[in-house]
């Protein structure tokens, strides 16, 4: 919760538990939430999960200064009966507040490194491609977010966390299963990360980092991510590929949803992974496409250096790219799914250095067809840096989508490891990796000297 909205149910907490009589100044306490509540308004943002809490202050604060007006006495009330109000008005404060900490506004960290950080999205069109899941013969297009070093004017805002939250609210709540509005309050999120901001003047390039995203992801899902990198001098840059993402939305205000064809769910296990190939091709040409014609100055980005990593599917497309396409020097998969990956590069490998990095629910699944993929790919990686897997992880502990809510283990969005714990691993695993292949800086991860994460194991 935000600051405000942490202020007012204490402050009315501590009205309803003082014990009677209460001082002048306890009686003022209501008056004070209130006040707390219309500051929320203007400088937090009205959002409809605090609708009880503020009803709640409202109705406190009127009776307590009522009380406060009076000056003949109140007839006298037993203890118990007092005792009995106070209880089940904490208790109703207790409900009032429960929904906004389990909904709370999400927040990206600041970034580490000592760059500020600017962004901006665009969209992109291959003419040469035609879009295979729309049911229209139309180029294949869309939307990329860049993430640079900066140099922010006065006027440039922070971003949001997501643009028209509107819209994806409503897709992340279908897709976990909870009503549209729920996640109404994504329009109050923001990040540390100026919007349009001006590029960091630079004497030397900087590397180029590609990030594709899984199925049913979108180009935001990793912000926290993509913003320490551009902290640390990285132009990092997420596709949100259409109609595998959960929702595109382009400048023209068309919405493109998911295609469930594009990865047809169920289907037998050949035409699944005829599908599933299909779908890594297009992303992989989405990342070569971005790589040719990115609207950015290209004076300021070093083409002799891009890494690219990827979440889930995205990891499959960036094994897919990577072996195909030698302007990749660095791939790092987060989970990759590897029935993408064709028959070709899994058989040839990768010449590029390589890290994985697996959620423990991943490699519990030993039997299952991906891992079985992968045992097969390793042996073909001459520049295989390692891959490891992190206990008490899920799949989406890769993402952002934990800091949806404080009950991400109970939405299946993340496993038992604290978040904050999560964070700090994979993205000293992230940075080390890319600031050691692309910038030749030493990693004390990566030399075996670094032994503070215990939770990290070899596979």
């Amino acid at each position: 919760m935000r600051p405000l909205e942490i202020l007012i149910p204490i402050l009315t907490a501590i009205y309803i538990l003082w014990p009677h009589p209460r001082p002048l100044f306890i009686r003022l306490a209501p008056a004070l939430s209130l006040l707390a509540t219309l500051a929320h308004f203007t400088l937090e943002g009205y959002r409809w999960q605090m609708i009880s809490l503020y009803t709640l202050s409202i109705l406190l604060a009127i009776t307590a200064l009522i009380k406060i007006g009076i000056t003949t006495d109140w007839p006298a009330i037993s203890s118990w009966i007092q005792r009995l109000g106070q209880g089940l008005t904490f208790i109703l404060l207790l409900l009032s507040t429960a929904l906004p900490a389990l909904l709370p506004v999400p927040s990206i960290p600041s970034p580490r490194g000592p760059f500020p950080v600017g962004t901006t999205i665009f969209e992109l069109t291959d003419e040469s491609r035609r879009e295979l899941y729309s049911g229209k013969d139309e180029a294949r297009r869309f939307m990329v977010q860049v993430w640079y070093p900066a140099e922010p004017l006065l006027g440039n805002e922070m971003s949001g966390w997501v643009e028209h939250p509107d819209v994806y609210g409503r897709a992340i709540s279908d897709f976990l299963k909870l009503p549209p509005f729920f996640l109404d309050h994504l329009a109050l999120a923001s990040s540390p990360a100026y919007l349009d901001a001006p590029l960091a003047d630079t004497n030397k390039p900087y590397p180029l980092i590609l990030f594709s995203h899984g199925w049913k992801g979108f180009n935001a899902q990793n912000s926290g991510q993509m913003i320490e990198l551009a902290s640390r001098g990285f132009v990092a840059i997420s596709i949100n590929h259409t109609y595998g993402a959960i929702v595109t939305i382009f400048p023209d205000g068309t919405i493109a949803n998911n295609s469930p064809a594009a990865l047809p769910e169920g289907a037998p296990d050949d035409e699944y992974e005829i599908a599933a190939r299909l779908l890594a091709d297009q992303w992989a040409y989405d990342l070569a496409y971005t790589i040719d014609h990115l609207s950015f100055p290209s004076s300021a980005i070093d083409f002799g250096r891009i890494g690219v990593y990827g979440h889930s599917t995205g990891g499959g497309a960036a094994i897919q790219f990577c072996g195909t396409d030698s302007r990749c020097k660095a791939i790092l998969g987060m989970d990759p799914f590897m029935r993408p990956v064709s028959a070709e590069v899994l058989q040839n490998g990768l010449s590029q250095p390589a890290f994985f990095m697996f959620s423990q629910y991943w490699t519990d699944d030993t039997d299952s067809i991906n891992n079985q993929l992968f045992n097969r790919f390793v042996p073909n990686l001459p520049n295989n840096v390692g891959a490891v897997t992190i206990d008490g992880t899920k799949h989406y502990d890769f993402s952002d989508l934990p800091m949806l809510s404080p009950i991400a283990p109970q939405l299946g969005l993340k496993g038992p490891l604290n978040g904050q714990r999560v964070t700090e691993i994979v993205n000293s695993y992230l940075i080390d990796f890319f600031e050691m292949t692309l910038k030749d800086k030493p990693s004390a991860l990566f030399d075996g000297s670094f032994e503070d994460f215990s939770e990290v194991k070899s596979r």
